[in-house]
């Protein structure tokens, strides 16, 4: 049903062309630094501090935020700041291992295993699979969130829509990969962050202002009860999926991996963290101002895009461009994510494919476009936002959690092997399918976690310890 006007509609598009116009720009023109497949894989170490904070925010606050967060302050209020809350703590974990990881000069996740347990082609797809999954759920989240939000404004079907955006995705990471997508980002993140704190305000002042929004709104959802109004089920389904999930996002790795020096890696994802709340602000004002407004939508995840049927056109216009720039921003590094591991991990490291610098990123540039086609045929067919979210974090973080933290504290004292990381993140994914099935009381991600720390610790104290050389070598690494 077409819910705006024709000059709310053509102002839009004229609005989204020239953002993707401008964002198109960008990326050529950043991509002429990507001058061979490192940098079009990991930006060649090259990306300053305020760079590697901005993109991080820009990647983390898309679709995820602008549907599935806002509906979660829609139907739940300040608990959107628990969610916030655990992409935070994640941030600061993953200082404690950012300088290893950076002087590492990693690409992709298994790169980590492969470090810490040894060279293994099992290992390598296993751990391959688990890491695209959340920025291939990430991708399909920002086309659904495109279509739920312009569906209700357009009337434009949600098929042609995804169609639309996944084209527009491309161009953003055709050209150069994460070195394009990186510095598009960056422009783009200041721009959301004024954006996204502005239309909270506008919400707000929409719906009567504050005082109306306290009157007409339960004060569960807005006291301070509304941090746990989400349920403690809920609750903790999201710190034992997002927390990990976060730990294992690959995504987040690659722009330690990319920084220009060694000491911005912590720096820069502890304030990438504290941004993170920006985005907690943002969905809990505007979800709490539609409840307000509107307190009997059937889809809490349609409350984004209620509002912008409420909003004056000149606001219509400059949101639609906020809301294009910001999918685009995580479309495109999901994207680019997905396809380096496929690139560097499936087609060079477990197929033994080697091929030249041109090869390589014209590869890579094949598989995008692969990747964007199953990425939209799957948003239109299961198009639920924060269901791919949690899904994706919870089997990626079964996974990979253990692996990775355990194998990090554990490979100065104990000789591991390729065999203890293939046992932990199978064991991790058996686990949580398991309880998902079960339908179990406590989340399923956290049975996977426990099965496969038990998997990994297990497998590497039946290991024999050694020699004390290679003990040597391992502490200095």
């Amino acid at each position: 049903m077409l819910t705006g006007s024709t000059g709310q509609i053509a102002g839009i598009i004229i609005a989204s062309l020239l953002v993707i116009g401008f964002g198109i720009g960008m990326s050529v023109y950043f991509g002429r630094k990507a001058k061979n497949s490192a940098d079009w894989l990991s930006a060649g170490e090259s990306l300053p501090l305020i760079v590697v904070i901005i993109t991080q925010f820009a990647t983390a606050t898309g679709g995820g935020v602008l549907i599935a967060h806002v509906g979660i302050g829609y139907r739940s209020g300040w608990s959107v700041f628990l969610y916030e809350g655990c992409v935070l703590v994640g941030f600061l974990v993953l200082m404690w291992i950012a300088k290893w990881l950076r002087e590492q000069r990693f690409t992709t996740v298994p790169d980590i295993i492969t470090k810490l347990f040894g060279r293994n082609r099992l290992a390598i797809a296993i751990a391959a699979l688990a890491a695209l999954v959340v920025p291939f759920g990430w991708l399909a989240t920002q086309f659904v969130a495109f279509a739920q939000l312009f569906g209700q404004l357009t009337g434009v079907s949600p098929t042609a829509l995804i169609l639309v955006i996944m084209v527009a995705s491309l161009f953003f990471v055709l050209p150069g990969g994460l070195t394009s997508v990186a510095w598009t980002d960056f422009v783009f993140g200041i721009f959301m962050i004024v954006m996204s704190l502005g239309v909270a305000a506008y919400a707000i002042h929409l719906a009567g202002g504050w005082g109306q929004i306290t009157a007409t709104v339960p004060q569960r959802l807005w006291g301070w009860e509304g941090f746990t109004a989400a349920g403690w089920d809920q609750i903790w389904l999201w710190v034992a999926a997002i927390l990990p999930g976060t730990l294992t996002n690959q995504l987040y790795y690659q722009r330690v991996f990319a920084t220009k020096k060694v000491s911005d890696a912590r720096r820069g994802l502890g304030l990438s963290g504290l941004t993170m709340l920006i985005g907690g602000i943002y969905a809990g004002c505007i979800g709490l101002a539609v409840h307000s407004m509107n307190p009997g939508l059937a889809n809490e995840e349609d409350a984004a895009g209620w509002l912008l049927t409420q909003l004056p056109t000149w606001l219509v216009i400059v949101f639609g461009a906020f809301l294009v720039s910001t999918i685009i921003s995580t479309t495109g590094a999901a994207l680019q994510s997905v396809v380096a591991n496929l690139t560097r991990d499936v087609y060079q490291n477990i197929a033994g494919k080697q091929a030249g610098e041109r090869q390589t990123v014209t590869l890579s540039r094949m598989i995008t476009v692969g990747v964007s086609v199953l990425a939209a045929v799957l948003a239109i067919l299961f198009p639920k936002a924060l269901t791919w979210l949690v899904a994706t974090y919870a089997y990626s973080a079964a996974a990979l959690a253990a692996p990775i933290f355990l194998g990090y504290l554990l490979h100065r004292r104990r000789r591991l092997t390729p065999t203890a990381a293939i046992a932990g993140m199978v064991a991790g994914i058996l686990g949580c399918a398991l309880a998902q099935l079960a339908d179990t009381t406590v989340p399923y991600a956290v049975y996977g976690i426990a099965v496969s720390a038990a998997a990994v610790l297990g497998t590497a104290l039946l290991t024999p310890a050694r020699p004390a050389v290679e003990n040597e070598r391992a502490v200095q690494a």
